[in-house]
């Protein structure tokens, strides 16, 4: 099984949790519509990757930057910054044909995660996605349409969550396609405060 880093101690994250068209300006870029409720589907941990991987795929792989909680024993214990990548060419022709669309959301290497630390306020976190020196996306808890409590109360309704299991809770306006060579770095902060910082190369 594979892990992440949570306050400096490796986890097992069993299931990745990961919403879809929760930021409304990424709902209009994308021209879908605006869920009634959460769009949910899973990751497993078997799509965890620590290098970010898109030369070896057939199609361009597209990067959504995503705020991830660490579900604790009652609720969030830790957030970071993850990457939920996309083949967005299949993921397209899947929705056309009205099948899921698993094989364009959890492939290998779909699913990257910094660090993850405490915080003291999840209302005042908020991302940012530098892509080669260039802001990409930025996003904040308070634009999303669905709270992260919000999600977690959803999730426990319908299906067992675990402690360590990650919540990526969507992503706002600005993803597009991963280049080789790309230096992407995130960056999640508590108000004005840094603190998770990661970089990935794209190869």
């Amino acid at each position: 099984m594979r892990t992440i880093l949570c306050n400096e101690t490796p986890i097992v994250p069993s299931t990745l949790f990961c919403i879809g068209r929760n930021y409304a300006e990424h709902i209009k870029e994308l021209g879908n519509e605006t869920p009634e409720t959460p769009v949910i589907f899973f990751k497993p941990n078997s799509t965890l990757a620590e290098l970010l991987h898109v030369s070896e795929h057939d199609e361009p792989i597209h990067y959504e930057a995503e705020i991830v909680f660490v579900v604790g024993d009652e609720g969030y214990k830790a957030a970071g910054i993850g990457l939920d990548l996309t083949k967005r060419t299949l993921q397209s022709a899947l929705k056309a044909k009205g099948l899921p669309w698993e094989r364009a959301k959890a492939f290998r290497g779909a699913a990257l995660v910094s660090p993850c630390t405490s915080f003291t306020c999840k209302e005042a976190l908020r991302l940012e996605l530098w892509i080669n020196n260039v802001l990409a996306q930025e996003g904040k808890v308070e634009q999303m349409l669905y709270t992260p409590e919000a999600l977690l109360e959803e999730l426990r309704a319908f299906v067992d969550v675990s402690e360590n299991d990650l919540v990526f809770t969507g992503t706002p306006k600005g993803v597009g396609v991963v280049q080789v060579g790309d230096v992407f770095v995130g960056k999640l902060y508590e108000g004005d405060q840094l603190l998770v910082e990661q970089t990935w190369r794209a190869c």
